[in-house]
């Protein structure tokens, strides 16, 4: 009778412990709802009917990643001999007076003494071939007449700077080893996309190796990081933490490529870096082990194509590029390509906008023909240009576009351009149109960015040497909305452009 009762017992419990596992997995949702639906076929529809939801996505092992690429990220140290005269170099010789800094540290010891002394800076490389092929920033080693590779925690190899492209703040150095070096394989940065994830490496304020983890925050910024980076600047902007002494190391993506160079950073702001895309430095690679880069140069200034500028040419779109003024002498000149016309493709490469050409003539090696195809009139033309050299000192290939929005009326005075004008803007004798001698500060041609000094050798395609045919050629525009001036600016510089006026709304 005991054994009976203690069944029976034994027998309660487990059905009560049944049960109320069962309420205690319908309250906290531990039914998976397949079996919710096959048992209740009633509220299939409703659950149909709802959202798909997205499927969730977990976090790539970023401890995987820095173990493949930690290897063969190096710590650089460059080692100058500075004169008493001798600006410190870095930010102020580098970028200037610019609200970007590269990122290596200055530790040079002022001993207060007028006399040389070393100042030694650091960065990041990263090595790209095993025989010991090392990819940094140009400014981690410029002017250095010592450079120093650390590969792992204590190998120090003594670095040979193979060549380096100050334009796009690349360079290539090499070191000698008994073994072959590890490497990180080159990604496509042409692939990345705005919010994938990706990881910066590098040595920041001397904390070697370190790994910060961020997202890809912008494409194609040109955020103006110095006079001679200006040109070519066509950045991946990160918010990925990177500090002094991160110049030069490694952006990589998850799968451990490199997609892009650590370069520099915002003041003004938190997180906001920019590195070279990697895909720059893949076709420069082949140069910089020849020791010098050289590009194909057209010889013209432009600018983009806006909404009012298209509307005051009569474009098609605001597809490509505005040439602003061309360089006499030069392959664009000899090719017969004249200001105001529109470069719409370069061989069979589309031309969308300013970048695009600039990216093309400056990829191809001087001697190199390129047929231009552009817009001139409203049709459609061709002509072959044979690239030269381009210098550092040559013109930027792209000009700034000029503040041509929303102006009521053009508001100026001009003057035929007498030997007095000619001396109070000092302009010369050859140079033929009408001075602007005022400029109102609220108005079309002050909005345009026109100023006094000015030179209106055109209007609207056409010659205005007297004040007279300025004012004839105006009326003629009727009821446009827009007039173009063609426009040369005196100065230490002097530089031609085209503008578009507003005429009326």
């Amino acid at each position: 009778m005991q054994t009976r009762t203690k069944v029976l017992s034994l027998t309660a419990l487990s059905l009560a412990a049944v049960v109320f596992g069962m309420i205690l997995a319908g309250s906290l949702d531990f039914t998976r709802a397949a079996s919710a639906d096959a048992a209740t076929p009633a509220v299939a529809p409703a659950v149909a009917s709802a959202p798909a939801r997205v499927a969730p996505v977990g976090l790539p092992s970023f401890a995987d990643i820095a173990d493949r690429a930690m290897p063969a990220v190096v710590s650089i140290r460059s080692t100058d001999i500075i004169k008493p005269d001798q600006r410190r170099r870095g930010m102020e010789r580098f970028f200037g007076d610019t609200p970007f800094h590269p990122f290596f540290p200055d530790r040079r010891q002022d001993s207060g003494e007028p006399e040389e002394e070393q100042q030694q800076s650091g960065g990041t490389g990263f090595l790209i071939e095993a025989d010991g092929f090392v990819l940094t920033n140009n400014h981690v080693i410029d002017g250095a007449d010592k450079v120093e590779v650390t590969v792992g925690e204590t190998d120090v190899y003594k670095a040979t700077i193979v060549g380096r492209d100050p334009a796009t703040d690349l360079a290539l150095l090499k070191i000698e080893g008994s073994r072959p070096f590890p490497i990180l394989p080159l990604g496509d940065s042409d692939r990345i996309r705005v919010g994938e994830w990706v990881m910066a490496i590098g040595d920041p304020l001397q904390f070697e190796k370190t790994v910060t983890v961020g997202v890809v925050s912008g494409k194609g910024r040109a955020p103006g990081l110095s006079n001679v980076t200006r040109s070519f600047e066509n950045l991946i902007q990160t918010d990925a933490a990177i500090n002094f002494g991160n110049s030069g190391g490694p952006l990589v993506n998850v799968a451990g490529e490199v997609v892009g160079i650590n370069t520099a950073i915002s003041r003004l702001a938190q997180n906001i870096g920019f590195a070279v895309p990697i895909n720059v430095a893949r076709r420069l690679i082949p140069q910089l082990k020849e020791g010098k880069v050289v590009r194909g140069y057209l010889g013209v200034t432009i600018g983009p194509v806006d909404a009012d500028m298209q509307d005051a040419m009569g474009l098609p779109s605001r597809d490509g590029a505005l040439v602003q003024s061309v360089e006499p002498g030069k392959p664009a000149d000899k090719a017969g390509i004249r200001h105001e016309d529109v470069i719409i493709r370069v061989d069979q490469t589309p031309v969308r906008n300013n970048r695009d050409l600039i990216d093309y003539v400056s990829g191809k090696r001087p001697g190199t023909k390129v047929t231009l195809s552009f817009l001139r009139g409203g049709k459609e033309m061709t002509a072959v240009a044979t690239l030269e050299t381009r210098t550092e000192e040559g013109q930027a290939a792209e000009e700034e576009p000029a503040e041509d929005e929303h102006r009521e009326k053009i508001g100026i005075s001009v003057e035929e351009l007498t030997p007095a004008a000619r001396r109070n803007y000092a302009i010369g004798r050859e140079i033929e149109g009408v001075v602007l001698t005022h400029v109102k500060n609220v108005s079309a041609a002050a909005d345009a960015g026109l100023r006094e000094g000015d030179v209106i050798q055109e209007v609207n395609g056409r010659p205005v040497g007297t004040v007279a045919a300025f004012r004839a050629e105006l009326k003629k525009a009727g009821d446009a909305r827009f007039a173009r001036f063609y426009v040369h600016r005196p100065g230490p510089r002097p530089a031609n452009f085209v503008v578009a006026v507003r005429l009326k709304d």
